[in-house]
Order: structure tokens, then C-alpha cells, then sequence
């Protein structure tokens, strides 16, 4: 009897604070605290930043953001100068008003570079680095010991919009302006001024006006 009283008076009692808004302002204070504290420990941050819940940082040593930068929800950076006795010299560089929506992931141990402007749809993956080689060397060897491998660094230019759910992988430079279909995986150049899309993504169609023009009349 007493059970079933305190189960119909709680929700009554908790109703004034336990509710949405309530909870929504709770989680934006605290994301707003923890951000401020980490980004403390950035490399190097700009002007008038913000992300969303549950964000993860690793190795801000070796990050840098730009000013104007908005993130979504599950943002994750991740720069690893050490792995599975791998040493590594890593540098994620992101520019001017870049802005990432939500449970974006990038993941450096050599060269990320985010130009000025550019547009991550949602749960983008980013990596320069790979769990060993694609050959014999590891073989028997379970994929989450081996050593960390990267064909080279990754290079996105500016003003470029980047479709949800694509995966760029290392060794691969974006020129500015590009459109990169969503679902896309990225293996190699992307030249600028071009949409590209598939798996692996290839250039569909170019931007500049004079080419299309001349596409056209052919």
C-alpha cells in the first residue's frame, strides 16, 4: 500500500524539475561546461565555438580549430600520437566556419586538414590511419592489436559539403567546392569544383560552368 502511494506521489513531486526542458537545459550547461574545459586543452581554438552533447576529445594537444565552428551531437576527434608501440606525430587542422552536424569522427595519426566553410553531414568518418596493412604482414595478428598504418594525410579544401554517412580514408585530398554524395567512400583525389559519389566515389559531374557548358553542346 505504502509502495504504490510513494509511486503515484513521486512523479507528482519530481514533475516541476524531472521533465524535458528541464533536462534539455541541464544537458546544454553541462556540454557548454565540459567543452570550455577541453578546449583548454586544445592546441589551438578561435572565436565563438560550440558542439553539441556528448562530445569526445583525444589528444588535444594535437588539434586545431578555427573560429565560428558548430558541431552537433557525438562529435568525436581523435589524434593518436601512441598505439600499440607505434609512435606518431599527429595534427587535425580545422578551419573558419566549418560546421560538423551530429556523430562525426575523425581519426588522425598523421595529417587531417578541414579547409574554411566546409560541411560535414551526419556520421562522416574521417581517417588517415587504418588497423595494419592489406597484405600478409598481419596475418593471425587480431585487427584491434595491429599497428596503426596510413597511406598519408588527408586534405578536405574549402566550401566543401560532405554527404551523411561518407567515409574518407587516408591518403586523399578533396579540392575546394566539391560535393560528395552521401553513403560515399572516398579512396582516392577528388579534383576541385566536382560532385562526386559511389563506392569508391567517383567525380559525376564537374561544377565549373565552362566545362558543363561545354558538356552540354557536345
Amino acid at each position: 500500500m505504502i509502495r504504490r502511494m510513494l509511486k503515484q506521489l513521486f512523479p507528482f513531486i519530481l514533475k516541476p524539475v524531472y521533465n524535458i526542458k528541464c533536462i534539455k537545459r541541464f544537458r546544454a550547461v553541462h556540454t557548454f561546461l565540459m567543452w570550455n574545459a577541453y578546449s583548454s586543452t586544445l592546441k589551438s581554438i578561435g572565436a565563438n565555438s560550440r558542439v553539441g552533447n556528448f562530445f569526445s576529445i583525444h589528444g588535444g594537444e594535437y588539434i586545431e580549430i578555427g573560429d565560428n565552428f558548430r558541431a552537433g551531437h557525438g562529435l568525436i576527434l581523435e589524434a593518436w600520437d601512441e598505439y600499440e608501440s607505434g609512435h606518431f606525430n599527429p595534427n587535425i587542422h580545422i578551419g573558419d566556419n566549418v560546421v560538423f552536424t551530429d556523430y562525426d569522427h575523425i581519426s588522425c595519426i598523421d595529417h587531417v586538414t578541414i579547409g574554411d566553410g566546409t560541411l560535414l553531414g551526419r556520421n562522416v568518418y574521417i581517417s588517415d590511419n587504418s588497423h595494419g596493412r592489406t597484405d600478409m604482414s598481419a596475418i593471425g595478428v587480431p585487427p584491434a592489436r595491429r599497428k596503426l598504418d596510413s597511406k598519408g594525410p588527408v586534405m578536405v579544401g574549402d566550401n566543401v559539403w560532405i554527404g551523411r554517412c561518407t567515409t574518407i580514408l587516408s591518403g586523399v585530398d578533396i579540392g575546394d567546392n566539391c560535393i560528395i554524395g552521401a553513403n560515399s567512400v572516398v579512396t582516392g583525389d577528388i579534383p576541385a569544383n566536382c560532385v562526386a559519389a559511389g563506392c569508391p566515389a567517383k567525380v559525376i559531374k564537374r561544377l565549373d560552368a565552362k566545362l558543363d557548358k561545354e558538356f552540354i553542346i557536345r
